[in-house]
């Protein structure tokens, strides 16, 4: 037995090379990716939800691409629309920004939207969500009345977590009471 023990020591180190080369075979390299384009410095119209929608897409200069989420919110003169505290009714000024991007909207069917509805951070996180969904959807539906088609929108409540501006004082409160239009599809 003792002339077996050599034998099997030299086949399963044999065995464990192969499988090591085998797996080093598999392994692939990865490429490097191309340097991020620079910075836009074009002015957009309106505020930024610092939501993931995809930022300035579409910018060229200061001139945006026609049917760009950049175009959406040139044309639309801002992708937010906002509430007054514990509110979820459209005022005036949120009705003139949705009727613009509604008239986007129409002008391409291909595009779907995401309306995000947000709150300040006063109120359980359960409240928020719900007066968040609330937001959302008075934005959603208001989109609809203007002749959009409700397949083509999208809601979702993030409550108080996703604040754009912080503080605890009415200032930073006002700017996070919104609800944010972020195309999600079909733009160029």
């Amino acid at each position: 037995m003792r002339k077996d023990v050599p034998v099997l020591h030299k086949a399963s180190t044999v065995a464990m090379i192969a499988v090591l080369v085998g797996v080093g075979a598999c392994s692939t390299k990865k490429k490097a990716l191309p340097p991020a384009p620079p910075p836009s410095s074009a002015p957009m119209g309106g505020a930024s939800s610092g939501s993931t929608g995809g930022g300035d897409a579409g910018n060229v200069g200061s001139t945006a691409i026609p049917g760009s989420i950049a175009d959406f919110k040139q044309s639309s003169g801002s992708d937010t629309v906002l509430f007054a505290y514990d509110s979820y009714d459209v005022d005036d000024t949120a009705k003139a920004i949705l009727g613009k991007q509604a008239e986007w909207l129409a002008r391409y069917p291909n595009v779907k939207v995401t309306v995000e509805g947000h709150t300040d951070e006063r109120g359980t996180r359960e409240y928020n969500l719900a007066l968040g969904d609330r937001r959302a959807t008075a934005a959603k539906n208001f989109l609809a009345a203007q002749g959009v088609s409700p397949s083509r929108l999208a809601t979702i409540s993030y409550g108080k977590e996703r604040p754009v501006a912080d503080g605890s004082d009415e200032s930073a409160y006002a700017q996070n009471r919104r609800a944010v239009t972020v195309v999600v599809s079909g733009a160029r």
